[in-house]
């Protein structure tokens, strides 16, 4: 069903910091992920599959890549005539600058916002990787007559991302205290940074922060009004993380190779995750190879051993290569008799023959987008 009660806005660079190897050369929403996905088709794919049929993108820099991915919005049936997909680059209006936090973006993209017509607003960051039931967020964030409904997980807390909300709740899951300390070693209840609200409302709290040249939603507009506004909790318990380093990149791939309920959750037919299509060739097995526990796109060439590792498409494994424990992007090749063990590589990788890198679990290595090792 088309939901034209809400708007769908997400961040694709407020983070790119927490993965600032990955992001040298493009937004936190272009980074890949899982073979053949990029981390903003998760927050655009909860969107869609809830119905809502009209986001803004707002980007901020390096955002070459992510729109030659997101395109017009056809692989996610946003290319139409109403509503569909908008890409909000910065400076969207005179007084706009580059944006530091969620306050200035959404006050450079009010034009698009006050524009708009819908009641309410579905903000996302893409560092968070779902696929839970957003439209019954929504429900719920419309039944309880709730200011603001948060989507949060229980589990341990991402340790380095800056500004994450912990929370503590009443017997109605709202919200009665909101903490910014990452030192919380037990289980807790943390933000996934998928917020719903009235779009009136948003307006006025942009404004009224912009007024006090105040640049930051969490510690400036939900903090300090914990107890003035109906702030409430969505608690998603299916298969729900958080990037907030490479480390925790590498650690959420692993997961899902290793835990079949995770991919389960994460990959399911009822809301499909969308991405941009690309039409290449069956992966092609070698009479030599060895391939297991791992996760191969299409278009690899796969003559040599893969265990335990994930293929972007496009990816050589010459013969006599051993790949382990690895994440291997997009078209890069892996020359004969090469090792790589806890290894991840970017875009156009080249591995030369012979070559033998080495990481760790605790310090996984990581190899620039271009590079020729």
């Amino acid at each position: 069903m088309i939901n034209n009660l809400v708007l769908g806005i997400i961040f694709p660079n407020v983070h790119d910091d927490l993965l600032s190897e990955m992001t040298a050369n493009r937004s936190m929403g272009s980074v890949p992920f899982g073979g053949r996905y990029r981390l903003i088709d998760f927050s655009l794919s909860n969107l869609v599959n809830a119905g809502i049929s009209k986001v803004g993108v707002i980007a901020k820099s390096n955002y070459q890549s992510l729109m030659d991915h997101l395109s017009s919005g056809k692989p996610w049936d946003l290319d139409r005539k109403k509503g569909g997909l908008f890409i909000l680059p910065p400076y969207g209006n005179g007084e706009a600058r580059v944006y530091t936090g969620h306050i200035d973006a959404l006050q450079g993209a009010m034009n698009f916002i006050n524009n708009s017509t819908e009641q309410y607003v579905v903000m996302c960051d893409a560092n968070v990787v779902s696929n839970f039931d957003m439209e019954a967020m929504i429900d719920s964030h419309i039944k309880t007559g709730a200011d603001v409904t948060i989507a949060y997980k229980r589990g341990k807390l991402p340790k380095n991302h800056r500004d994450i909300m912990s929370f503590q709740f009443d017997e109605n899951s709202r919200v009665t205290e909101i903490l910014l300390s990452n030192k919380i070693e037990k289980d807790c209840d943390f933000s996934l940074d998928i917020t719903i609200i009235e779009r009136n409302m948003l307006i006025h709290l942009i404004e009224e922060a912009s007024s006090r040249n105040q640049t930051n939603m969490v510690r400036d507009i939900f903090q300090p009004n914990v107890k003035n506004l109906k702030i409430y909790g969505w608690e998603v318990k299916n298969f729900a993380a958080v990037m907030d380093s490479t480390k925790s990149y590498v650690n959420v791939t692993e997961e899902l190779l290793k835990n079949p309920t995770a991919r389960k959750q994460l990959f399911t037919s009822e809301r499909p995750v969308l991405t941009k299509t690309r039409d290449d060739m069956p992966t092609k097995y070698g009479l030599s190879c060895d391939v297991s526990d791992s996760l191969i796109a299409d278009g690899c060439i796969i003559e040599g051993t893969v265990k335990s590792s994930v293929l972007f498409r496009g990816v050589r494994v010459s013969a006599g290569a051993i790949v382990e424990n690895c994440i291997v992007m997009q078209d890069c090749i892996i020359g004969k008799n090469a090792h790589i063990n806890h290894v991840t590589t970017d875009k156009n990788v080249v591995i030369n023959e012979g070559t033998s890198m080495c990481g760790a679990p605790s310090y996984p290595v990581f190899i620039k987008k271009g590079t020729n090792v």
